[in-house]
């Protein structure tokens, strides 16, 4: 079996972001981590490959300093890394940037494709279910379990209070929940690994059945109208009022907004 996981380096939210004047997301001056959704779909895949003895290989578009994140996921069990980089890439939004990496995929034999559901930079989950369709794949979104059975892939799809279990032919491509599992942490042999190891690097040349059309930013049909790294809330409503008319007004309040 082969695994194709898709993963992205984001920033770490947590160190503040910041934008270029042109609306995108300023990446070479910011923090980074892997993305969590694609860390769990990272986990599955490597279960996969402890169970079964699957073939796992990471993909990852970005700058050149994406190769860490790729290097994190060697570290914890993958057995390639690939980076997709060049600078005809950058400023991509979800229809260029899956664009992309169905055009590197397309130079790879797979069995399974797991992203995760969406990007804490973006939360568009997006990108997953676009790169099926630019593969002719089906896709299984909102993975929170997941098996094999035979050719054929076994999914419980997160469904608000419940869960729908979903049964697809391999090839298809699965978006991973970060509820998923827990991700196991890379080992020290791991890392001395991946860090002798090499990573693939790969720019538009070797992108597949693609046109510079959809590409970059250039390609890309979204624009960014406005970025800021702080929004600023309104002011709030203040009253002062006894118990008995706080809880007519709050519920007043409510039907308003049609919460109840």
């Amino acid at each position: 079996m082969k695994i194709v996981v898709c993963i992205k380096q984001v920033p770490d939210t947590k160190g503040g972001v910041k934008f270029n004047p042109d609306g995108t997301l300023d990446r070479a001056a910011m923090l980074t981590i892997m993305n969590p959704d694609d860390k769990a779909g990272l986990e599955a895949a490597l279960r996969l490959k402890e169970q079964y003895g699957a073939e796992v290989t990471v993909i990852t578009m970005g700058l050149p300093k994406a190769d860490e994140v790729l290097r994190e996921a060697m570290a914890m069990g993958a057995d390639k890394g690939i980076l997709v980089t060049d600078r005809v890439l950058g400023g991509a939004d979800t229809w260029a940037t899956s664009t992309t990496i169905a055009g590197a995929i397309r130079n790879l034999e797979y069995d399974l494709i797991i992203t995760g559901r969406q990007a804490i930079d973006g939360d568009t989950a997006q990108v997953g279910p676009q790169i099926a369709e630019h593969l002719g794949l089906p896709v299984i979104s909102y993975a929170q379990d997941i098996k094999i059975e035979g050719d054929s892939v076994i999914v419980q799809r997160q469904y608000e209070d419940r869960y729908h279990e979903l049964k697809a032919k391999m090839p298809c491509l699965i978006t991973a929940l970060s509820e998923l599992n827990e991700p196991r942490y890379m080992t020290p042999g791991g890392i001395f690994d991946a860090y002798d190891g090499e990573v693939t690097v790969w720019g538009r040349a070797d992108l597949k059945d693609v046109d510079d059309s959809d590409l970059g930013l250039k390609g890309s049909p979204t624009k960014i109208a406005k970025a800021s790294d702080k929004v600023r809330k309104g002011v709030g409503e203040k009253v002062n009022l006894d118990t008995d008319e706080s809880v007519a007004y709050l519920i007043g309040k409510f039907k308003e907004k049609h919460i109840i």
